[in-house]
């Protein structure tokens, strides 16, 4: 059976497109269905939910979703998959900043604790602006490489 007209004339009240329409395919709702070809009959049809609006059909986030998590553990980041050059992906102003704010963190919590004196903290500021140590470990090392670095007091 075609309910072509009815169809179109709940799509039209419903305010949705003829696809969005369902209606029932139960057997005894048949003739009630074609029967209805006013727009009151097919009203009282969506009342007794015989004719009933389908859910709009989007584009599931679950792949996405999926994605962003692998990429937050640190996958999917290979060569393959990058675009742009290095110094596109993270400035080397961003990298210097990065390394620069660490070694002078680390720097002002060893002068706090009393593991350097106000000199060697003068000096090793000044040799980590000038791009001496490649990162905090580095720095750490010739620190203890200078003997400069105290045991923590306890």
């Amino acid at each position: 059976m075609r309910f072509d007209y009815q169809r179109r004339l709940a799509a039209s009240i419903l305010k949705i497109g003829v696809n969005r329409v369902y209606i029932s395919p139960d057997p005894k709702e048949q003739e009630n269905i074609l029967d209805a070809i006013t727009r009151d009959g097919i009203r009282g049809l969506i009342r007794r939910n015989v004719i009933q609006k389908r859910n709009e059909r989007g584009v599931s986030r679950g792949r996405a979703r999926h994605r962003a998590a692998q990429r937050a553990k640190g996958r999917r980041r290979g060569h393959g998959s990058r675009e742009g050059a290095l110094n596109a992906r993270t400035p080397q102003k961003t990298r210097w900043i990065g390394l620069i704010r660490g070694m002078r963190r680390r720097l002002r919590e060893l002068k706090k604790e009393g593991r350097i004196d106000v000199r060697t903290y003068r000096r090793f500021y000044a040799q980590s602006k000038g791009g001496m140590f490649k990162s905090r470990a580095h720095m750490e090392q010739q620190l203890r490489a200078a003997g400069a670095l105290k045991e923590a007091p306890k």
